[in-house]
């Protein structure tokens, strides 16, 4: 009995790209190298300035963060937190962390004697220290209390530790953040708890694509 053919997948694939090569217009090449490679990534920040990276092999990080007594009136607690979000970052884009609860104890335990960001790393035997200053964290636009917009300033910077505990700084970046970035949301819409929610993953989105490669248009869903 005669079978009908099917032509192989591969076979489909150059009958797409034939198509798409012989229509009108150029703009078909872009959702063509979509189709073949994915979107194009971006390399980290961190990767281009050090040739070092952050996911490679045995490598752990220690992420501490630090914010001032006038941040931390308005959102107690607000260092933990971001160091909990930024944490959760990294784990999900395969870099080891330590837990930010076992960092939070050593702090808690070692308030008055401890300066140096480099001293966490020789406690916990890390690769890296990344040691974030939070200046500035708020959730509401500027002037008004009816109005959501998030707004932070931060100094991103990474320590990189020897065998013998002593740190040296190796990357530092400035960090400005805003979200949403076209209009701020109006408080009706969500309560304060469910936004904080909102930035603090937009923050450590940020601070996480210095350290982890990311994809044009990730950008996008948060701008509204």
């Amino acid at each position: 009995m005669f079978q009908r053919f099917t032509p192989p997948a591969c076979w489909k694939l150059a009958l797409l790209v034939t198509a798409m090569m012989i229509s009108p217009g150029c703009n078909y090449f872009i959702p063509l190298a979509y189709l073949i490679g994915g979107p194009p990534s971006i390399e980290p920040d961190f990767d281009t300035m050090t040739h070092k990276s952050m996911t490679a092999k045995d490598v752990t990080v220690a992420i501490v963060v630090y914010a001032p007594q006038e941040v931390e009136w308005n959102h107690p607690k607000i260092a933990h937190e971001v160091a909990r979000y930024v944490s959760f970052r990294f784990v999900s884009n395969k870099i080891k962390v330590i837990n930010p609860d076992q960092i939070r104890a050593w702090l808690d335990s070692h308030d008055q004697d401890w300066d140096r960001p480099e001293e966490i790393g020789k406690a916990f035997d890390t690769t890296y220290v990344v040691y974030i200053d939070l200046s500035k964290f708020s959730l509401f636009e500027e002037g008004s209390t009816t109005l959501y917009r998030g707004r932070s300033e931060s100094y991103v910077t990474v320590y990189e530790m020897d065998e013998e505990g002593h740190g040296e700084s190796i990357y530092s970046k400035e960090l400005i953040s805003q979200y949403p970035i076209r209009a701020p949301r109006s408080t009706s819409e969500e309560t304060l708890t469910t936004f904080k929610r909102s930035y603090l993953t937009r923050l450590s989105e940020e601070i996480g694509w210095l350290f982890y490669e990311h994809y044009n248009g990730d950008e996008i869903g948060h701008a509204t």
